[in-house]
């Protein structure tokens, strides 16, 4: 079995690379379980399997928000790629990494379908793991001149920047919404990557009226706070949504259709992204 450490792992996941393999895995589908959830006192535990043509992947991530407390990062993962048809190992994977660029790259391949292509301005709101490698993941897809990081105590007024935005993309461990819909500018892309249990919220209700609503996969609609807040309160319904990516990477959904449409992309990861990250990391020729 393969060991693939933490600068090895970052290396074979260029976000030119990544996103493109995460385009063709939503394109061609996988075999996705739904996600185990446990939780021990102070944290939350995920166990995300996945299968797709020879391999199978299992990652273990472990998310406990009081570490930043102990000066810690606030999630930590491992992964273990297998033989599809044996169930033989074949490489263990820094799990930290694979996290956080499929999860910017999963943004980023959204926003190329649901920003405007002449989008230059982009606020983040998090400065965390995730937040630190959005910029480029947008790079690689977008014609971004102008980026704003926005986290509390930074002294910059997020509403300002907001309204200035063509994209946000809010990756924080929030409970509370910080991005109101009322600062959302005509035509921008609001990006939604925190909230992956039902008690957390980044966006307020305003952010989804008049907007156009996309999911990284059906599973947002039962994990989200996000979506289950203003689902409750009947600012839209499940059924009001317009896509997934994987819709959106087989042609099946038009994503944006003018320049004036409001976008809305909330994704709470998928095991589909870990896998074809993972695969893209073994199968990279080492130095």
């Amino acid at each position: 079995m393969k060991i693939f450490d933490t600068d090895t792992t970052r290396a074979a996941l260029p976000f030119d690379r990544l996103v493109p393999a995460l385009a063709r895995a939503f394109a061609d589908g996988a075999e996705v379980p739904s996600r185990h959830v446990h939780t021990p006192p102070g944290g939350t535990v995920l166990i995300m399997p996945a299968w797709q043509g020879g391999y199978l992947g299992i990652k273990t991530i472990n998310i406990f928000p009081g570490n930043a407390k102990r000066g810690l990062p606030g999630l930590f993962a491992t992964y273990v790629l297998y033989d599809a048809t044996t169930g033989e190992p074949l490489a263990q994977i820094d799990g930290n990494e694979i996290t956080a660029r499929r999860t910017a790259g999963a943004s980023a391949l959204a926003a190329s379908r649901l920003a405007r292509p002449d989008s230059k301005r982009l606020v983040v709101v998090g400065r965390g793991r995730v937040g630190s490698l959005l910029a480029d993941a947008y790079r690689a897809v977008l014609p971004i001149e102008h980026v704003t990081v926005w986290f509390r105590g930074c002294g910059i007024d997020l509403e300002t920047a907001v309204r200035e935005a063509d994209i946000v993309s809010c990756a924080t461990l929030a409970t509370e919404p910080v991005v109101k819909g009322e600062w959302l500018a005509p035509g921008s892309h609001l990006d939604l990557i925190g909230s992956f249990t039902p008690r957390m919220r980044e966006a307020d209700d305003d952010c989804f009226r008049g907007a156009s609503l996309y999911v990284d996969t059906p599973e947002a609609l039962v994990k989200s706070g996000e979506l289950l807040g203003p689902m409750s309160l009947g600012v839209f319904a499940a059924g009001d949504v317009k896509g997934t990516l994987e819709a959106l990477c087989r042609g099946e959904s038009p994503g944006r259709t003018s320049a004036a449409e409001r976008t809305v992309f909330k994704s709470v990861g998928s095991a589909l992204e870990d896998l074809a990250a993972a695969v893209l990391v073994f199968t990279t020729p080492q130095p």
